[in-house]
């Protein structure tokens, strides 16, 4: 990955961060990761554990954030939620995956989208 990706990636990642926060959610934790594949941040808010996809673009010209999500992507998600739930013992537990679409645009404030169950089995 470019060094301008990871920047982006950071940058979308700290900005999706302080909103959830903000909401309320419990940050638990951040680029979890299992032979399968990472997710970015692993938070719980409302007794229920959270699983959020970052995804962050600069500019138009790339299409949207939500849209940079392919089917082996979804499916390695899945796989690594599950492994999560797995190695904390939380199988039991009410779970969800959601997707945060963060834009930048220069001279603007970023634009966060939180869209809720965005990946399901």
């Amino acid at each position: 990955m470019s060094r301008t990706r990871q920047d982006l990636g950071r940058r979308g990642e700290a900005v999706a961060r302080a909103r959830l926060e903000s909401l309320g959610y419990a940050i638990v934790a951040a680029n979890y990761r299992s032979k399968a594949g990472e997710i970015d941040l692993v938070t719980e808010r409302d007794g229920v554990i959270v699983f959020v996809e970052v995804r962050a673009r600069s500019g138009p010209s790339m299409g949207l954030p939500e849209e940079s999500i392919t089917p082996k992507k979804r499916r390695r998600v899945i796989i690594t939620a599950q492994k999560y739930l797995q190695e904390h013992r939380a199988q039991d537990r009410q779970w969800r995956i959601d997707l945060i679409a963060v834009e930048f645009d220069r001279g603007r404030p970023p634009r966060v989208r939180i869209i809720e169950n965005a990946i399901e089995l």
